[in-house]
């Protein structure tokens, strides 16, 4: 197996704002609502009512936790009339996302 290969980026030090920005975002993979939301967003664009009923949780909570990723810019929306449709706004995030599921289920 190859080892990781640092960017040149990533062995710069980190500024207070980054370092902010990147807890914030392991703090929304890190809890499983907002993990659910982001899994039915990475499969397709969702109305707040579709990801209510997909997921069966209360419109309350969804609501919260898509503002919680969209103040992130984990998650954006596009107005249709008077619905909302969400989708995911980082591929880098869902890549990660993704890779941890995987390794959840492999484990």
């Amino acid at each position: 197996m190859k080892d990781f290969e640092y960017e040149d980026d990533f062995t710069q030090d980190l500024d207070s704002e980054t370092l902010f920005i990147v807890s914030q975002t392991f703090k929304a993979l890190g809890d499983p609502t907002r993990i659910r939301i982001l899994h039915l967003l990475s499969k397709k664009e969702c109305s707040v009512n579709e990801i209510v009923e997909t997921l069966d949780m209360r419109q309350s909570t969804v609501s919260h936790q898509l503002r919680f990723l969209k103040n992130l810019r984990l998650v954006k929306y596009r107005r249709e009339g008077t619905t909302l449709y969400y989708s995911h706004d980082d591929e880098h995030v869902m890549l990660i996302l993704k890779q941890m599921i995987n390794h959840a289920c492999h484990s």
